[in-house]
């Protein structure tokens, strides 16, 4: 039931003197990505993001038109609008594309 302690311990480094060189394997390929170099599908999926977040602005822009004091769910409001609009804004410029080197 039980071993000596170093019973396991010689049969594995018998087993590692005779190990045999291997090739390293080849590198993964890149993952792909999320947006397609397209032109269009950029165009759209941007715009329509600006536009979002457009809407979630002018949504909590009513409410402090109404003369209502800004809420902190307001000012989230507001907070994701602009993450929605400078994503879309990302997505257009696509500055990942252009800082790699073109091959």
């Amino acid at each position: 039931m039980f071993r000596a302690a170093g019973e396991g311990d010689r049969l594995s480094m018998a087993a590692s003197d005779k190990s045999e060189e291997v090739d390293a394997p080849a590198p993964p390929p890149p993952p792909p990505r999320l947006f397609h170099n397209c032109w269009g599908c950029r165009v759209v999926s941007g715009s329509g993001l600006i536009v979002a977040g457009g809407y979630v602005f002018a949504a909590a822009r009513k409410v402090m038109q109404k003369g209502a004091p800004p809420s902190i769910g307001t000012v989230a409001q507001i907070v994701f609008a602009l993450g929605l609009a400078s994503w879309g804004v990302v997505i257009l410029v696509d500055p990942v594309n252009k800082s790699q080197p073109q091959k």
